[in-house]
């Protein structure tokens, strides 16, 4: 059984940090790699971050870039996304999925398993 958890989410004030982590468990299949998205309500989910599993490729949205980090480790099979100078248009939940096949590493629709989210608030 193919599991993604996500924890690490909560509220922090602008200008803070946070550090997510996504802990995959029961692939069977060697992954390409491992995404962060995130979603407010009424608003489609979109695109924050990605790490290639053997290369360590990273990619990310440009509302991030800078601010947030990407990283794994590989034999913990655990994905980290290291958010700073957090601003409140950061507030969603977030969500990390795994990918088995390479292409469009900013396109949901090629990611296979998703967690279930954490949430992320920031406000002062």
């Amino acid at each position: 059984q193919r599991q993604l958890v996500e924890s690490g989410g909560g509220l922090v004030q602008p200008g803070g940090s946070l550090r997510l982590s996504c802990i995959i468990s029961g692939s069977f299949f060697t992954r390409a790699g491992v995404g962060w998205f995130r979603q407010v309500p009424g608003k489609e989910r979109e695109f924050v971050a990605a790490v290639t599993w053997t290369g360590g490729t990273t990619y990310y949205a440009d509302s991030v870039k800078g601010r947030f980090t990407i990283s794994k480790d590989n034999p913990k099979n655990t994905v980290y996304l290291q958010m700073n100078s957090l601003i409140p248009e950061d507030t969603a939940v977030y969500y990390c999925a795994t990918r088995y096949i390479s292409g469009n590493y900013y396109a949901q629709s090629e990611y296979k398993y998703w967690g279930q989210g954490t949430q992320v608030t920031v406000s002062s």
